[in-house]
């Protein structure tokens, strides 16, 4: 991929140890809501948030913890275990100690991981877990945020849109259609972020959602 892009990759192209680790966490990323795809944009959207806040955040431990963050997101899919962000935080560990890395940056870095998924609802204590936490959210909103809810959809068989499910009041971990998806989980995003950039990111990407919300219903019921 062209590095205009990628951060990560002409990161990696630049740093050993980081190509290392990148190469490990190839090996875990499979499905396509949560593709290697999905590290790249937010790693992105992470290395975007550090340059626009004010004081220090350790772009390292950044930078590792959001190629690592979701190494164990297929197992959870495929119903293997209940909590990614958990189990995550084991495997990069293991990665990281085989590789040698330094042992007070390898908890930070777990740490990062074991905080980041939506449901924990947990707000993290380190502004480098803040910010994973927010960038890995800003990706499931907006244009992207829409890509990856539907083909989240498909993977799992979801209907676009039922009139006659409801959404419910909060998620659970499953909604009964693409649609649902957004009013219980995806409209909520922008309000639980973490940092001045990414609640400013998350604005636009939010009422893009909204437009193609009411664009969607319109063209459903023959309005459009």
């Amino acid at each position: 991929m062209n590095s205009a892009y990628s951060e990560l990759r002409r990161d990696a192209s630049r740093d050993v140890m980081l190509k290392k680790i990148l190469d490990e966490a190839m090996k875990h990323y499979r499905s396509s809501h949560h593709d290697f795809s999905h590290v790249e944009r937010v790693y992105n959207l992470a290395m975007r948030i550090a340059r626009e806040l004010p004081g220090s955040v350790d772009l390292e431990v950044l930078k590792i913890a959001t190629i690592l963050h979701d190494v164990a997101r297929h197992l959870e899919d495929e119903g293997h275990i209940e909590d990614h962000a958990y189990e995550g935080a084991k495997i990069a560990r293991e990665i990281l100690e085989k590789l040698n890395f330094p042992k007070e940056k390898i908890d930070e870095v777990a740490y990062c991981i074991s905080v980041h998924r939506f449901r924990k609802g947990e707000k993290p204590r380190t502004i480098e877990a803040q910010i994973l936490q927010d960038a890995d959210r800003l990706d499931a909103i907006g244009a992207i945020g829409i890509a990856r809810a539907f083909a989240r959809g498909g993977w799992m068989n979801t209907p676009f849109w039922d009139p006659e499910k409801p959404p419910k009041p909060e998620y659970d971990g499953y909604s009964e259609t693409v649609i649902n998806h957004f009013y219980e989980k995806l409209l909520k995003i922008k309000d639980t972020l973490n940092t001045e950039p990414a609640k400013k990111i998350a604005e636009e990407r939010h009422r893009y959602m909204l437009e193609f919300i009411d664009r969607f219903l319109k063209e459903w019921q023959g309005l459009l």
